[in-house]
């Protein structure tokens, strides 16, 4: 919650910002449009057009990348509850005796997983529950290694069960990496330093008006600011207003079928 107050803030501050340029360009223009009459609007249309269309083209590849990012998260927890589910069949492989052990140990891998994203212990329990995974893929690894060594094991099961372990270990790291990937800081800056610099040219520009009309000016500094807090609540899927819990219902049901 603490994210998304922060990013409404952030919104918030960017729209009353972007007034607040709009109204600094506007008395900078009344000023050059008293002291130098209409000539002091030459090469504005050209400077105020090409930063608005840098400012769409940011705010485009930013939001574009960011809804990416956001399918991308989303189907490697199908891909992992696919993972999981397959090591799960694959445990058929291995002697009788061996299996109750290792279901044991994959339905509280499973339950750790989902609390790894899905918990709502706070940072230090979703840290606990994914030491807990880590510490299990080494338990169901140690004992699927033994049991595929026995005589009476099943033909070719090594080939079967160990890469079934190896993916569904791998794709942890997978969504870790992926949860973690963001543009880098600077392009955020600099989309705040466009939006400023276009209310600054956008008040500018619109500074031969003697009346100040505040519809355009709320509607152009609100547009902006609820894009930008939708590109980063998009870009944080686990903090904010749109987020991608929904599919870890995928991880529940497979944890479902192991009852």
């Amino acid at each position: 919650m603490s994210s998304l107050l922060l990013g409404v803030r952030g919104a918030v501050v960017l729209f009353f910002g972007m007034l607040l340029f709009v109204e600094i360009g506007r008395r900078l223009g009344r000023r050059h449009l008293a002291r130098d009459g209409e000539a002091f609007a030459r090469g504005i249309a050209p400077a105020e057009s090409a930063i608005l269309a840098l400012l769409g083209l940011l705010l485009a590849f930013t939001f574009s990348g960011a809804a990416a990012r956001f399918e991308a998260r989303r189907h490697l927890i199908s891909e992992e509850a696919n993972d999981i589910g397959t090591a799960w069949l694959r445990i058929d492989m291995l002697p009788t005796d061996a299996q109750p052990e290792l279901r044991v140990l994959f339905r509280r891998y499973a339950d750790a997983r989902i609390g790894t994203y899905g918990g709502q212990a706070g940072e230090s329990g979703l840290l606990a529950k994914r030491i807990e995974a880590g510490t299990l893929q080494g338990e169901i690894w140690t004992k699927s290694v033994a049991a595929l060594k026995r005589p009476d094991v099943h033909p070719g099961a090594t080939q079967v069960v160990l890469p079934a372990l190896n993916d569904m270990f791998d794709i942890t790291t997978t969504r870790v990496t992926a949860n973690q990937n963001h543009p880098p800081h600077a392009i955020f800056l600099l989309l705040g330093m466009l939006c400023i610099a276009s209310a600054l040219l956008f008040g500018y520009g619109t500074s031969p008006n003697p009346e100040r009309n505040w519809i355009y000016k709320v509607i152009f500094a609100g547009v902006i600011a609820c894009t930008v807090f939708v590109i980063l609540d998009v870009e944080y899927p686990r903090e904010g207003l749109i987020r991608i819990d929904d599919a870890d219902h995928i991880l529940v049901d497979v944890r479902k079928t192991m009852d």
